[in-house]
């Protein structure tokens, strides 16, 4: 395996800020995500990523802390956590980090939570690994007020 090298990428009013740490596990995505050409910034961590399931961390942090993104983007977060939840190491855990406003964190109801996390357990169904769903409520400051977790 060629040597990871971390990636760190600026935010701009349309791109999200990208911290991907191959030492620590951690995997971040903040910001927006509305790119004119999703390809041209995911396809690169996509492959990023799939170079480090083949030698990830025991545990994986992948946080989306994202305030909005488009179609385009989804199906490359949906891309990337099908290739992560595809860690070959049953003791390995991978946690994906959902962050909301507090007052959309207080209003979901377990019917809501159900919903929204379908397609996340439909990609990673057969995974080997633990995978868990860490869900937060946020205040206008970004401060955390309110978090839960869920295993799949």
């Amino acid at each position: 395996m060629r040597d990871l090298k971390n990636i760190f990428i600026e935010p701009t009013g349309k791109t999200p800020q990208v911290d991907f740490n191959f030492l620590t596990g951690d995997l971040i995505l903040s910001g927006r995500s509305i790119p004119e050409n999703a390809t041209e910034i995911y396809d690169p961590l996509f492959k990023w990523v799939v170079e480090y399931v083949r030698s990830p961390r025991q545990t994986t942090n992948f946080r989306l802390n994202l305030e909005y993104f488009n179609t385009a983007s989804s199906i490359w977060l949906a891309k990337m956590v099908k290739a992560l939840s595809r860690i070959s190491d049953p003791d390995n855990v991978l946690y994906i980090h959902l962050y909301f406003s507090v007052e959309e964190f207080d209003n979901m109801e377990t019917e809501d939570l159900k919903d929204a996390l379908a397609p996340v357990v439909d990609i990673v169904g057969d995974s080997v690994i633990s995978i868990g769903v860490k869900i937060y409520g946020m205040d206008d400051k970004g401060e955390i007020i309110k978090d839960s977790i869920i295993l799949l």
